[in-house]
């Protein structure tokens, strides 16, 4: 996503009367696509951000006024972004107004958790400093104060109390003393384990581009993946887009113009392994994670010429278009001027393909999101970018498709790629084709136009 003023979002908060506050802390990676997961999952929760409430964006700390616990609940049970949630009890930006918060507390909200037949721990947590243990124990006895009834349990208590602080983002100059001081009741963890468990270094089938687990359940979590959902992927390659998909409940299917990919033949793209195995497949995949209940198919297909029924299929299209660098671009046909050698496959498999321009591939994958997304659906897609290029107008448009988050992924000094989110809130009807400048457009083009994509095809960095 896109900071604001001093590399900070404005302020943001849930839109309900008298909510509750929770503190978020979140895992310092992948900063810009955390705000838009947290939004997205909660907005597939039934919350709503609106205007109220400061979210310092590179922080790990946030605080967010939620309706309900069992709200904040299901907001941990997807994300992989955070890694806890605390009903906020008090904060401050020193030990004095942090106990003079918890004073001020409603009692009526802490007695349930601190009745004499309860177990309690307090746990200490710091961000960007480390304390000696009786630095620790002096903290926890400095809140004497609340009235803890229950017994010390620190191996299985029924309740747990965490102190944080944030020392900062510089770990060079680190103060003595925390800028904010935070207390909570522990309510959830967020879902980081997937990422281990999930991990391509232990997955049966992989690619030359096969997606991080991380960023897979970014990429669904974008996409408000959510039960019974039919998720589509136009360049599946390996599946590892499906996989993430499969795992929050969605019956997953895509389609890839290599032959060789979707029948899990020829060379293996594994360090000391030559060919594939007899078993290397999507469907295996998806078996390894006992998750083939939720596989419907994946057809050897060409993207720019869509094999489906007219129609709202999917409720959610999450893809990562080839880009020309590992993988080709490429689709069925012919070029007259030059004819590329016929590729043939252990199956005696043979087509011909020709070059498949950046702009052509994104033209015809909005093209195709806005005429088979259900309404509310979303398009998540990543897009190449040149930096020193790169403006907000080059990001494709479509006038059925409103953007929805923008988030930048560095890979080099000068490249990068954007995982761009889209939701479907128009009809789709049969647009003319016009390639022009987004600005041009603007002002020569009225909202019924196609918004082209204004990309240009370097043939140095993206092929």
């Amino acid at each position: 996503m896109r900071p604001g003023k001093a590399g900070e979002w404005p302020d943001m908060a849930l839109a309900a009367p008298a909510l509750r506050r929770y503190l978020l802390l979140l895992a310092q990676e992948h900063l810009e696509f955390r705000l838009p997961e947290i939004t997205s999952l909660l907005s597939l929760c039934g919350g709503q951000f609106s205007s109220e409430q400061e979210i310092r964006v590179n922080s790990p700390f946030w605080i967010l006024s939620i309706p309900s616990e069992e709200m904040a609940r299901g907001l941990m049970k997807r994300t992989v972004c955070a890694k806890s949630i605390f009903e906020l009890w008090g904060h401050g930006r020193s030990a004095g107004e942090l106990y003079a918060s918890l004073k001020s507390y409603p009692m009526d909200k802490m007695l349930p958790y601190l009745q004499s037949d309860s177990t309690y721990k307090v746990h200490i947590h710091t961000f960007n400093k480390t304390l000696t243990q009786a630095q620790k124990i002096k903290k926890i006895d400095a809140l004497e104060f609340l009235p803890f009834k229950g017994k010390v349990n620190l191996k299985n208590p029924e309740h747990i109390f965490w102190i944080l602080e944030d020392y900062g983002m510089d770990p060079n100059n680190v103060p003595e003393e925390p800028f904010h001081l935070y207390f909570g009741r522990w309510i959830a963890d967020g879902q980081r384990e997937l990422i281990e468990s999930y991990s391509v270094k232990k997955r049966h089938f992989i690619g030359n581009t096969s997606m991080d687990a991380c960023l897979s359940f970014i990429m669904a979590n974008h996409g408000r993946v959510k039960p019974n959902d039919v998720v589509y992927d136009p360049f599946v390659g390996t599946g590892g887009l499906l996989i993430s998909s499969a795992h929050f409940g969605a019956y997953v299917c895509g389609t890839d113009i290599d032959y060789n990919t979707i029948h899990g033949l020829g060379k293996a793209s594994r360090k000391n392994q030559k060919w594939r195995g007899p078993d290397e497949n999507i469907r295996a995949n998806l078996r390894q994670y006992g998750l083939e209940k939720y596989y419907l198919d994946a057809l050897v297909s060409d993207s720019s010429r869509p094999i489906w029924r007219k129609g709202m299929l999917f409720d959610a299209i999450i893809t990562d278009p080839p880009y020309g660098i590992r993988e080709a671009t490429r689709r069925t046909g012919s070029q007259k001027e030059t004819v590329k050698t016929a590729e043939r496959s252990t199956e005696n498999h043979i087509f011909v393909s020709s070059s498949y321009h950046l702009s052509d591939i994104f033209f015809d994958l909005l093209k195709f999101a806005a005429e088979y997304l259900v309404m509310g659906g979303r398009l998540v897609y990543w897009l190449p970018i040149y930096r020193p290029e790169y403006t907000e107008e080059i990001v494709p448009r479509h006038p059925c498709l409103k953007l929805i988050s923008n988030c930048e992924q560095m890979l080099s000094s000068h490249t990068s790629r954007r995982l761009i989110t889209m939701e479907k809130v128009k009809e789709f009807k049969v647009f003319q084709r016009q390639k022009c400048p987004v600005g041009e457009g603007k002002s020569g083009a009225d909202d019924t136009q196609w918004l082209p994509v204004s990309l240009s095809d370097n043939k140095q960095l993206w092929g």
